[in-house]
């Protein structure tokens, strides 16, 4: 089971990484799938780039160097709320496939929050 989050925590985390980075550069030429980034304010790609870099990394960093272990649970707790926001922007936009893959993360998020509380704790750093 810790392989398994482990697996979630790294392949989820490396995702937020490189969409929040996204934010802070968005590229000409995206697919019709995430074209309403062109629509995001200035204001919402940097809240939605930090909080997402941050998680991304939240998800990686505490149980990597075992400082502050935590934290993680934490991580995915605010990628959650990221997740629920962009749920409810692409709601209002009818954007109904985004939702699926909103929800699906969010699940997946939810497993990580519950492994890490319940199935297999970090632990931190001894000395």
């Amino acid at each position: 089971m810790n392989r398994l989050l482990w697996i979630l925590q790294v392949v989820f985390g490396f995702y937020f990484i490189a969409v929040g980075v996204m934010h802070f550069v968005v590229p000409d030429g995206l697919p019709d799938l995430v074209s309403w980034m062109y629509d995001l304010s200035s204001t919402r790609h940097a809240l939605a780039g930090v909080a997402e870099i941050a998680g991304g990394l939240g998800l990686i960093l505490p149980g990597l160097t075992g400082v502050r272990p935590g934290l993680t649970v934490w991580a995915a707790g605010g990628l959650i709320v990221v997740m629920v926001m962009a749920a409810i922007w692409h709601a209002g936009r009818d954007e109904w496939i985004n939702i699926g893959g909103n929800v699906t993360t969010i699940v997946v998020l939810g497993f990580i929050v519950f492994g890490r509380i319940k199935l297999v704790p970090l632990e931190p750093r001894s000395g």
